[in-house]
This record gives C-alpha cells, sequence and structure tokens, in this order.
C-alpha cells in the first residue's frame, strides 16, 4: 500500500511514545491521522503538534472503538500502540498470588482492545474500494514485545497479553485475506519510550548496553520507520517482527 494523501491511519495510545512516533512519520508521508488515546490532557496537544486528529477512547470498550471509528470517513491504516506494562509476581514475597484484577486488567488492554480495534477496523476496511495490482483494502499493525518470547520475572500478565498479540496475527491475517486486509505484529524490544526516558541515565545506559548491536536503546523513529515499511511491502503479511538488536532477555 501506498502511502500518501489518500490514506487514512488510526493510532490507539498514539498520545505518546511509539504511537506517537508513527503518527508523525506517516503525517510525514502525507497520511491523515487520527490518535485514539484515553489521555484527554496531552493527547489534543500531541495530535495539534503533529498535526493530526484526536479522540478520546477507551479501547477496553467495544460501544466506544465503535463510535471513535464511526467519526472517521474510511480507515486504510489501523496501528495498534496503547498498553500497559504494571510488574507483579505469580506470587509476592510473601506468597500472596498475583492480584487476578490487575492481570484481568492487562488483558483487557493489551489483548482485548488489541482485538477490538483490529477486528473493528477490518469491518470498516473491507468496505474500502480496492487499490493496487493486488486489490488491498487496508493494513493492520499490532503491538506485541519480546516479552511474547522471554517474558521477565514480574512479566507473567505483559508477557501473557503480548504473547496473545503475536499469536494472533496470523490467524487474522489468514481470516481477512480474502478481504485484502494484511495483518502484521511488531515486537519492539527496549526503546526510549517515557516510561523508559523516566529512569535515571545510568539505568536507561545499562538497559542499552545490554543489547547486543546497536548497544543502546531503541529509538521511536527506528520503530516508526518499520511500520512504514510494513504498510508499503505488499508482501508482509501474516508476521511477527522482532525489532530488538537481537537481545534475548534474561530472567530478570
Amino acid at each position: 500500500m501506498q502511502l500518501g494523501t489518500d490514506k487514512e491511519a488510526i493510532i490507539t495510545g498514539g498520545a505518546s511514545g511509539l504511537g506517537a512516533a508513527v503518527a508523525e512519520r506517516l503525517i510525514e508521508q502525507g497520511v491523515r491521522v487520527t490518535l485514539l488515546d484515553l489521555d484527554a490532557r496531552n493527547g489534543p496537544k500531541v495530535a495539534e503538534r503533529l498535526g493530526a486528529a484526536f479522540i478520546e477512547v477507551d479501547v477496553t470498550d467495544p460501544a466506544a472503538v465503535s463510535s471513535a471509528l464511526d467519526q472517521i470517513d474510511a480507515v486504510q491504516i489501523c496501528m495498534n500502540c496503547a498498553g500497559i506494562a504494571p510488574a507483579a509476581k505469580t506470587i509476592d514475597r510473601d506468597g500472596t498470588p498475583h492480584d487476578p484484577a490487575l492481570f484481568e486488567k492487562v488483558i483487557r488492554i493489551n489483548l482485548l482492545g488489541t482485538f477490538n480495534v483490529a477486528t473493528q477496523a477490518a469491518a470498516r476496511m473491507a468496505h474500502n474500494a480496492p487499490t493496487g495490482d493486488d486489490g488491498e483494502r487496508g493494513v493492520i499493525i499490532n503491538t506485541a514485545s519480546i516479552a511474547a518470547y522471554e517474558g521477565q520475572i514480574g512479566q507473567i500478565g505483559y508477557a501473557s497479553s503480548k504473547g496473545a498479540v503475536a499469536s494472533m496475527t496470523l490467524p487474522m491475517a489468514r481470516d481477512l485475506a480474502k478481504h485484502g486486509i494484511r495483518v502484521n505484529a511488531i515486537a519492539p524490544g527496549l526503546f526510549k519510550t517515557p516510561m523508559v526516558a523516566g529512569l535515571p541515565e545510568d539505568v536507561q545506559t545499562a538497559l542499552g548496553a545490554a543489547v547486543p548491536y546497536p548497544p543502546r536503546l531503541g529509538n521511536p523513529a527506528e520503530f516508526a520507520s518499520l511500520v512504514c515499511h510494513i504498510i508499503e511491502n505488499g508482501m508482509m503479511n501474516g508476521e511477527t517482527i522482532r525489532l530488538d538488536g537481537a537481545i534475548r532477555l534474561p530472567p530478570r
């Protein structure tokens, strides 16, 4: 799919981090972008700065997602970046089991939120006019994590949710193939998102040094660059791509 002014994209979690970086890159390519985010305080400011639209939406609420998508003319690109990563062990030091409400919250936002937006976007993409030699109607990109493969201590909820995002990539791509919609996922490693950027500088340096090459934290612009490549490469379908500098996470 060629990027340009005739394309419309939605980006969940677009008010910060990887989502905002993707928005910036797509807008540079002329794409019309709408940020979908719960952050009603910073979201509109980020949208104004980038030249995007903003809709406050809870991705775990199917009705809210549907209402948001109804406000957009025609979506060709869906980028899911919304997610949370609270740390909690299966049992804590005192032997108390993991809070099931917290586990459910992580699954609802990271997995069900991705599912809600992807499926509802796909239902609308299926009505788009086919474009190009392959008759493509849309591209969906979800965000997994390398924790899907090497979840660390305290990441049972996060790793479970991201593992499921990775696992649904291929069946979703197969389901939507007849509609001309491609589905891929990216599993990023250690990136300089707001959560990581808030850590002390020496901690950030240590995290980056653990990456084989290049020995640094990933730049959100590099994530955005891969997103653009996936959109433009018509044979890229049904795949979860690690973007991690060859790191493999240790237990902690």
